[in-house]
């Protein structure tokens, strides 16, 4: 592949643009980010749409991609589908610069740390670990083998070569264990008590928390001395799911109560980051996701494990809106209580909110982790 001269000035352009720390600039000088995009990827700008872009067909939409801000698909249906294909779900990707920056500059690492990564995905990440803090001191552990050998390629052509781990990320790698940080990068709906586990304490463990209600949150979690781990909620981040937490698909089928609500749907899902994290913390295992249509309507569906499942549908000039609820829950009912729970709260913002992480499981909290926040 033909390298254009101006790489180095469209590395410092990028890390202008995030605003990255001078060690974490000097990195992506170190592990330059085209070394770990394949010839075909998918991408777009941020937001979308995303299309299919090959670099022998298109190499200045490439290098533009390349240093771009932007997530780049490189995987589609765990492999099944090849990436020209342009649709399908995505499965692997280097992840946008920001979220990137963000997540590493919250892992807050000094030299000579450990870190154990969960989702090697295209090796990017992990050598921008190595280049700071020695590939010796970076585990990173990938459950698809066919995407860990790339990203073992990947960074052997940048020149790294870290501790590479095939294995299911949920289990952590307590061979090397205890590690100073864990970086995730991956979505997780219940983060595995193992990860805390094998962190000493007073160490960091970042991740985006994707609970299944509207956008996922980055969260930083400080290890305890007691074998817990609490922190609060920081910002966004969107990404695809730990493999082991993906939800099972289900068909809404059954009997079904009908009914009307005057709450416009759309106002829930619509009001704020804060009102997702609340939601998500009553409603632990609820899944809720928003449909638009053409016609201006919107449905909100919602599921749990158990096999309840509602919908609720704004329609437009409508004064009352249809409501579907089937099993064992209300879930319909139960998100509109949580909505309005959190509004007489005060309306609280997202990182008012935080989780605190036992070997029982998770809890979410506001203000303090003495406050838990009671689910419905």
């Amino acid at each position: 592949m033909t390298q254009p001269p101006d790489v180095s000035a469209r590395i410092d352009a990028l890390a202008n643009r995030l605003a990255a720390p001078p060690e974490w600039r000097r990195a992506m000088h170190q592990a330059p980010r085209h070394l770990f995009l394949p010839e075909s990827i998918l991408a777009g700008p941020p937001g979308g749409p995303d299309g299919h872009i090959d670099h022998t067909q298109d190499p200045n939409g490439w290098w533009d991609a390349a240093y771009s801000d932007a997530a780049i698909v490189t995987q589609l249906d765990d492999g099944a589908t090849d990436i020209s294909a342009g649709a399908g779900d995505y499965t692997s990707s280097c992840s946008a610069p920001t979220v990137v920056i963000e997540f590493l500059k919250l892992l807050y690492v000094h030299d000579h740390q450990r870190v154990l990564e969960i989702g090697t995905g295209t090796g990017w990440t992990a050598a921008l670990l190595s280049a700071r803090l020695g590939a010796d001191n970076v585990i990173s552990v990938e459950v698809d083998a066919t995407v860990a050998k790339q990203a073992e390629m990947n960074l052997h052509a940048a020149g790294f070569a870290p501790h590479l781990v095939v294995g299911d990320g949920t289990d952590g790698w307590p061979e090397g264990a205890p590690y100073d940080r864990v970086h995730v990068t991956c979505g997780v709906r219940d983060i595995p008590y193992a990860w805390v586990e094998q962190t000493r304490p007073g160490g960091i463990i970042v991740l985006p928390w994707s609970p299944g209600i509207a956008f996922g949150h980055q969260v930083r979690l400080d290890v305890q001395r007691d074998g817990t781990a609490i922190g609060r909620l920081t910002g966004s981040a969107g990404y695809m799911l730990l493999r082991s937490q993906r939800p099972a698909a289900g068909a809404c089928e059954g009997d079904a109560a009908t009914s009307t609500t005057a709450v416009d749907p759309r106002s829930i899902v619509w009001d704020s980051y804060g009102v997702d994290a609340a939601l998500a913390g009553q409603l632990p295992g609820v899944l809720l996701r928003e449909d638009r249509r053409d016609d201006g309507s919107v449905i909100l569906w919602c599921a749990d494990a158990d096999g309840s499942w509602a919908t609720a549908e704004y329609q437009p000039g409508a004064v009352e809106f249809p409501v579907i609820q089937h099993g064992d829950r209300c879930l319909w009912d139960e998100v509109e209580d949580a909505y309005f729970r959190w509004q007489s709260w005060g309306r609280p913002v997202r990182d008012r909110f935080g989780l605190t992480v036992l070997p029982d499981g998770q809890h979410m909290w506001l203000d303090s982790p003495a406050n838990v926040v009671v689910t419905t």
